[in-house]
């Protein structure tokens, strides 16, 4: 099978890795594996791994090219003859839609949040077969899009158990990083993911500041790009930092994000959208970290309270310095918990499950 996959682009985020992960593996199962997005920095990875990137502007949103774009897809489908379209996203699944009328490929869409209610976000809805990553995101698309249950399929997003493996660990990397930013002999709390407004990363800044008073060494870690247009939101976090006089590195986008895991003490998810599955929690988790997490969302799935990390309101920074002290004394096996609930392998066999049922 020839199964082509549909993506705005290929940058970091959950979304990203999880396609060039899927790729990958359908590669090493003899499936033809292809993915048109608008490019980013983990296509050379993906190409590496046996896939094929068609570069292709499934990212803009402007409808002044909608009809162009419509019709060079149209082409590029015709060209790649794919026994599978898999769209992940609202845009490229409109844009499907319309290439794909002439062709009439099964499609896959996989709901990887919690859009908002519209005709827009409806399409999602409207393939052959839906993935929910999570039991919240089926029920939340059963509620207001009245998606058919034969139609759903739940394949949590799957966590690649021998990147996230404590064993694997890069320690060469974990102690000149640490050397860089001053952590040895720190407290370290960790909040990783690209800085965005959704992410409440002042709730993170001020529950740091908290713990910081009752635990002396604490430095608090946000690892995660920031978009051009989220710079003026970033300098308001530098700015809050200043103003809590609280022990903040600001890490950046970073490739061994494992190894993040491992380096820390606590890993804390603060944000104010529920989480549609949570992969970051699970990766951490697999390290054997702790997660606080606010209680919404697809972590709800994952978390265990009181054995593997906290749950906590949304932006009660009280709270989340409360819960860090706390896990400060959680020890669990993290990694063969992910294994046995949430393993890449799982993902890909319920995935080609789901492609090989659209076989006529």
């Amino acid at each position: 099978m020839k199964i082509v996959q549909i993506l705005p682009e290929l940058n970091e985020g959950g979304v990203e890795r999880g396609t060039v992960e899927l790729a990958r593996e359908l590669v090493k199962r003899g499936f033809q594996s292809v993915v048109i997005s608008n490019g980013g920095k983990l296509v050379q990875q993906l190409e590496n791994e046996g896939s094929r990137h068609v570069k292709f502007d499934v990212c803009s949103k402007n409808p002044l090219t909608v009809i162009l774009r419509v019709l060079a897809l149209r082409k590029i489908l015709k060209m790649l003859s794919p026994d599978v379209l898999h769209v992940r996203s609202r845009t490229p699944a409109w844009i499907v839609f319309f290439a794909n009328k002439s062709h009439h490929v099964k499609v896959v869409s996989t709901v990887h949040g919690f859009n908002s209610v519209s005709a827009y976000s409806k399409i999602m809805t409207q393939t052959d077969k839906v993935i929910c990553v999570s039991e919240s995101i089926k029920e939340y698309i059963q509620r207001h899009y009245d998606a058919k249950e034969e139609k759903i399929t739940i394949i949590p997003r799957g966590i690649d158990l021998i990147k996230f493996n404590p064993e694997n660990i890069d320690k060469i990397f974990i102690s000149e990083f640490k050397k860089k930013f001053d952590l040895n002999d720190k407290f370290i709390i960790s909040s990783v993911g690209r800085i965005t407004q959704l992410k409440d990363l002042e709730t993170f800044i001020k529950a740091v500041a908290l713990v910081g008073q009752k635990i002396p060494n604490t430095i608090g870690l946000i690892v995660g790009g920031v978009r051009t247009d989220k710079q003026k939101y970033f300098q308001s976090l530098k700015i809050l930092v200043k103003s809590y006089l609280v022990n903040i590195i600001f890490a950046g986008s970073q490739e061994k994000v494992a190894e993040i895991y491992s380096l820390s003490d606590v890993v804390v998810s603060t944000s104010k959208k529920p989480e549609s599955f949570g992969r970051s929690v699970a990766e951490a988790l697999a390290l054997n970290t702790p997660v606080i997490a606010t209680n919404h969302g697809g972590v709800k799935d994952i978390i265990i309270e009181n054995e593997n990390g906290y749950f906590v309101a949304i932006g009660n920074e009280k709270e989340f310095a409360e819960k860090i002290i706390k896990a400060k004394d959680l020890h669990f096996d993290g990694y063969n918990y992910i294994k046995n609930n949430f393993s890449l392998e799982q993902m890909v066999e319920k995935t080609v499950a789901v492609y090989k049922s659209l076989e006529k």
